[in-house]
């Protein structure tokens, strides 16, 4: 079942998200969205890499090292995204995962508690009153 979150969280993450990619790379994006689902938060820079980031990322091999750059720069550095994250919400965060992808930009950081999480990028937005449910799956 899906929980409805304090809609206060989400923008208080989204702003820590781009606050900390800022940080970590000198670079704004385009947008951020933030998902909070019972112990799962997903956060999603929309056009978050460089120009030269995507240039690079037209090759497999430059792609490979784009993804390969973000992942160990988020490794080494997420600890303060983490905190900021258990301040807003009041809860730790027990695993962190990122995934670049290179030919659009997008950067998602998954942050969960012993769940699976499976990301699926749509080609463009939805407005959300398109959106029927709540999307529980009726399990608890």
């Amino acid at each position: 079942m899906v929980k409805q979150a304090n809609p206060g969280m989400a923008e208080q993450i989204a702003r820590a998200a781009s606050d900390y990619e800022y940080e970590r790379t000198g670079r704004t994006h385009k947008s951020v969205t933030v998902v909070l689902a019972q112990d799962t938060v997903v956060v999603t820079l929309h056009e978050a890499l460089s120009p030269a980031e995507r240039a690079l990322a037209k090759s497999p091999t430059g792609a490979a090292q784009v993804q390969e750059l973000h992942r160990r720069l988020f490794e080494d550095s997420c600890d303060s995204l983490r905190k900021e994250i258990k301040r807003i919400t009041g809860v730790d965060v027990a695993e962190a995962s990122i995934d670049v992808e290179p030919t659009t930009g997008i950067v998602v950081k998954t942050f969960a508690s012993g769940t699976v999480v499976q990301v699926f990028l749509l080609a463009h937005g939805m407005p959300a009153e398109s959106w029927s449910g709540g999307g529980s799956d009726g399990q608890q």
